[in-house]
């Protein structure tokens, strides 16, 4: 086929690059270069002894230079920094012939009139084998020197090459057994990362929140790739104006991610692809100077990006920042999109369970009452939502009037404070209808006080089959002449407790058995406490108190000196500082409070 000059020279070009990398990398695995080498130097005592040459050489041509690993007899400045310029040597002729060179007389032969083995050793007499790795690639040549004109004898010439092939065997061994360390490293890399593929799709199988699965991969490719950053970028969710929901842990690092405009992420959203950058200089060619400084502030120097597509839609994408220049070779992008594509799955659900949880919060928070207003009393409530995103409780508080009796007697006030067992949306369903249900029992029944609404709540739940199970303190609260009558029931519940002026804080003891199905018909009791002006009465859940490897009691006695302390505060500046020092900032379970403090005694409507 004809070619042009032109197109002959790339192509010829083409392959002297490609046979220089390959020498080079054949070089590297020798861990051979400009330095005096044991093994190497042994090859060029013994080339000198046996063909009684006062030099002898171990040559290996790098790129622009040859380098003396092996050297015997050769003086300053070669002994020391064993090394030369390639260009015109003889140590090049042979390589690029790839064939011995016998030369009698290096100074008056045309293939080596000059070059530093014949202008710095003073070379006559010259003898070069070509020595080869495993695929017959020319890395140097064994060489021996004499200064003086000399025929080189057959027996001779057989001598070098024998000796040249040991030297030879000893380089290949010595390729081989870097390639094999090669290959092992590469073998365990592959198999780390098989295993955290693997890990991955048993991890990410178990998540049931976006934050949750951010940092369940986290840890999955920090452990292995060793970036500096991991974090998702997520796409917004359009919803009715309308809907309410708890805030959400944020996925990505807004000092990383920015909520909008020209970055990575959004072009792998966008393209639905993987993208790469690396250094300021592509960021800013890429997404322009605000981008860069955007990056530059940040210290990366690699970002990997990668789309999060799920069933029906892309969510955002996935982003792993290095602060050292990193490229991922095939098989680490081969593990991060089997990671990204589980990570997908794992939003897709957890996403799904958000919206679900966001429903069963509305449902609880609708559950909760706002307070009436009565005279004489002062009345405050507080509910924080447990740390875990995920976690919906049957927790809540309830506060209502009772109609008016008919010969105008002022109206009681019925309190609760309760608890559903379970954190799921059943429980929160359960919840509103123990709510109602002991609503209507209490109007059905007003004249029958607190027991007898819970054990009417109790009969429903038996009656209806619905399974309910719980803890609950409910209360009326009645006037008296100087101050307010409780009268309570306790279904299991943490006791209340009760500040009064002059006394220390103190719980309200006893209870009976919790709600269950199965304790329907044991018999309840009630209890009644005077109230005098200046008393508080503090209603919980466990959630206040309630903390993995903290004693109860200890939560309760806290809560109780913080009520006694706080009498002269508001209520609702005491009730959040009682949250704060006792659940603490995370708290483990959802946290209600129900406050009441009497002002003065009850002053009835004029009949």
């Amino acid at each position: 086929m004809f070619r042009s000059g032109r197109t002959g020279r790339i192509a010829v070009a083409g392959e002297r690059d490609a046979a220089l990398a390959g020498r080079l990398a054949a070089l590297a695995r020798t861990g051979l270069s400009a330095s005096a080498d044991a093994a190497m130097d042994r090859f060029a005592r013994l080339v000198a002894n046996v063909l009684d040459v006062p030099v002898a050489l171990v040559a290996l041509a790098e790129d622009g230079r040859q380098v003396f690993p092996g050297m015997a007899g050769a003086g300053r400045p070669w002994s020391v920094s064993r090394q030369a310029a390639l260009a015109d040597s003889v140590c090049a002729y042979v390589v690029e012939s790839g064939a011995p060179l016998v030369v009698a007389d290096a100074r008056t032969d045309p293939r080596t009139l000059s070059g530093p083995v014949v202008t710095h050793l003073h070379a006559a007499g010259y003898m070069g084998v070509p020595l080869t790795d495993p695929r017959g690639v020319v890395l140097g040549a064994l060489c021996a020197v004499d200064p003086r004109p000399r025929r080189w004898s057959e027996r001779e010439v057989q001598a070098l090459e024998d000796l040249a092939a040991a030297c030879e065997a000893e380089l290949r061994l010595r390729i081989v057994s870097r390639q094999a360390e090669e290959a092992r490293a590469e073998t365990a890399a592959l198999l780390a990362r098989s295993e955290l593929v693997l890990r991955a799709s048993e991890v990410l199988a178990d998540t049931t929140g976006v934050e949750e699965v951010r940092t369940q991969v986290g840890e999955l490719i920090t452990s292995d790739l060793k970036p500096v950053y991991v974090g998702f970028s997520l796409e917004p969710v359009s919803r009715p104006a309308r809907a309410r929901r708890q805030p959400r842990a944020h996925a990505q690092a807004p000092q990383v991610d920015p909520d909008g405009g020209a970055w990575p992420t959004a072009r792998a959203v966008q393209d639905k692809r993987l993208v790469e950058v690396h250094g300021a200089g592509e960021v800013r060619a890429a997404y322009g100077r605000h981008a860069a400084a955007r990056w530059e502030s940040l210290g990366f120097a690699s970002m990997v990006c990668l789309p999060l597509t799920g069933t029906h839609r892309t969510f955002g994408a996935l982003a792993l920042a290095w602060d050292t220049p990193h490229r991922p070779d095939v098989a680490e992008r081969a593990v991060l999109y089997a990671v990204s594509g589980y990570a997908a799955q794992a939003l897709e659900r957890a996403l799904f369970l958000d919206d679900r949880i966001d429903v069963a919060r509305q449902l609880q928070e609708a559950m909760l009452t706002d307070l009436p207003t009565v005279d004489g009393l002062e009345m405050a409530a507080l509910y924080r939502p447990a740390a875990a995103q995920d976690m919906v409780g049957g927790d809540w508080y309830d506060a209502f009037t009772l109609k008016r009796a008919p010969d105008g007697e002022a109206a009681t006030l019925a309190v609760t404070i309760g608890d559903i067992t379970g954190h799921d949306m059943r429980a929160a369903t359960l919840m509103g209808q123990a709510r109602s249900m002991l609503r209507q029992a209490d109007h059905d029944h007003p004249d029958g006080g607190p027991v007898t609404a819970v054990q009417a709540l109790e009969s429903a739940n038996t009656a209806l089959d619905l399974d309910l199970s719980g803890t609950l303190v409910h209360a009326h609260l009645t006037p008296a002449a100087d101050g307010w009558t409780l009268t309570w029931t306790n279904a299991g519940h943490p006791a209340p407790l009760l500040a009064r002026p002059g006394t220390s804080c103190e719980q309200l003891d006893g209870h009976d058995l919790l709600l269950h199905p199965s304790l329907h018909g044991h018999h309840r009791t009630q209890r009644r406490l005077h109230l005098p002006a200046g008393a508080t009465l503090l209603l919980y859940t466990d959630g206040l108190v309630e903390r993995p490897g903290q004693d109860i009691d200890a939560g309760i006695q806290r809560a109780c000196a913080l009520l006694h302390e706080g009498s002269g505060r508001p209520l609702e500046e005491l009730l959040e500082t009682i949250v704060d020092r006792v659940a603490g900032d995370a708290p483990g379970d959802d946290v209600a409070l129900l406050a009441l403090r009497v002002t003065h005694p009850h002053h009835a409507d004029p009949a």
